[in-house]
C-alpha cells in the first residue's frame, strides 16, 4: 500500500479513451487498426515522395513533412494508451507526461504553420504560375519547413515546462488518454489564470494567423477560378485545393474547439473525443486524402509495385 500511495502521489493516471464503455475491447482493437493504417499510409507516402524524382517539388515536400508529423503525432499518444489497456498500467511519470506534452505541442504547432505554407504554395502555383519556380524554389521551401518546425518547438518549449511546473495537489487522474495541457491544468490547485491567458493568446497567434493566411490564399484562388473561362482549368484547380481545405477544416476545427472555446462550452468527455479525432483520425485520413485523389502519387505507387501486380 505504501508503494501504491507513493506511485499515486508522484505519477499521473490516464483514464484512457473507452474505459467506461461496454465494448471497450472492440473499440481499442479498432484504434489499433487505425494506428496501423496511419503508420502504413504515412510511411508509404514518405517513401514514395523520397523515391520518385517527379515528386521532388515544393508541394510534395510539404506533403512529405505533413506525413512525417502525422506519423510522429499518432506515435506520441496511441502506443502508450494501447499498452496501458493491455497491461492495466495507466500511470505515466511526470517526466513521461512532460515529454508527451512537449511532443504534442511541437507537432501541433508545426502542423498549423505547415498547413498555412501549403496554402501559400497552392496560391503561388495557381495564381502566379509564371513566377512559381522563383517563389517556391527548393531553398525557400526548406526555409518554410524549418520555420514550421521552429515555431512548433517554441510552443513546446514554452508551455510544456510551464504546465508541468504547477503543483498538482488534487486527484492526479487525467481525464484524457494522453497528457494534454487543458486536461492536466484541471488538476492544478494553484492560480493558473495568468497562464490560461498566455495560452489563449498563443493559441490566437498559432491558430488564427495560419487560418488568415489560408483563408486569404484560397479566397484569391477561388476568385481566379471564378474568372476562368476554361472549365477544365477550373476543375483541376478545385481538385488540387479541395483536399487541402478538408484537412484544414478537420485539424483546425478540432484544435479551436479544445483550446480556444471557454471551458463552459465543453465537457472533459467531449474534449477527449475531439482530441481522439485530431490525434488518431486525422493521421489516418491525411494520406488517403492526398493519395487517392492525386494522379502523381498513384502513378508513383504503380511504378513501385512488382510487375505482376497492377493498380487500377
Amino acid at each position: 500500500k505504501t508503494s501504491e500511495n507513493q506511485t499515486s502521489s508522484t505519477n499521473f493516471i490516464l483514464t484512457g479513451l473507452f474505459d467506461h464503455t461496454k465494448c471497450s475491447v472492440f473499440l481499442y482493437t479498432l484504434t489499433f487498426v487505425f494506428f496501423l493504417m496511419a503508420l502504413t499510409g504515412n510511411a508509404l507516402l514518405i517513401l514514395l515522395i523520397h523515391m520518385e524524382p517527379r515528386l521532388h517539388t515544393s508541394m510534395y515536400c510539404f506533403i512529405n513533412q505533413l506525413s512525417l508529423m502525422d506519423l510522429m503525432y499518432i506515435c506520441v499518444t496511441v502506443p502508450k494508451m494501447l499498452v496501458g489497456q493491455v497491461t492495466g498500467d495507466n500511470t505515466i511519470s511526470p517526466l513521461g507526461c512532460g515529454v508527451q506534452m512537449f511532443s504534442h505541442l511541437t507537432l501541433a504547432g508545426a502542423e498549423f504553420s505547415l498547413l498555412a505554407a501549403m496554402a501559400y504554395d497552392r496560391y503561388a502555383a495557381i495564381c502566379r504560375p509564371l513566377h512559381y519556380p522563383l517563389l517556391m524554389k527548393p531553398r525557400i521551401c526548406q526555409i518554410l519547413v524549418s520555420g514550421c518546425w521552429f515555431l512548433g518547438m517554441s510552443d513546446g518549449f514554452v508551455f510544456a515546462p510551464m504546465t508541468m511546473s504547477f503543483p498538482y495537489c488534487h486527484s492526479r487522474k487525467i481525464l484524457n488518454f494522453f497528457c494534454e495541457a487543458p486536461a492536466l491544468l484541471k488538476l492544478s490547485c494553484s492560480d493558473i489564470s495568468l497562464y490560461e491567458k498566455l495560452m489563449y493568446l498563443c493559441c490566437v497567434l498559432m491558430l488564427l494567423i495560419p487560418i488568415s493566411i489560408i483563408s486569404m490564399s484560397y479566397a484569391l484562388i477561388l476568385h481566379l477560378i471564378h474568372r476562368m473561362n476554361s472549365a477544365e482549368g477550373s476543375r483541376k484547380a478545385l481538385a488540387t485545393c479541395s483536399s487541402h481545405i478538408v484537412v484544414v477544416l478537420l485539424f483546425f476545427g478540432a484544435s479551436i474547439y479544445n483550446y480556444m472555446l471557454p471551458r463552459s462550452y465543453h465537457t472533459a468527455e467531449q474534449d477527449r473525443r475531439v482530441s481522439a479525432f485530431y490525434t488518431i483520425i486525422t493521421p489516418v485520413l491525411n494520406p488517403l486524402i492526398y493519395s487517392l485523389r492525386n494522379k502523381d502519387i498513384i502513378e508513383a505507387l504503380r511504378r513501385m509495385m512488382p510487375s505482376g501486380i497492377r493498380l487500377r
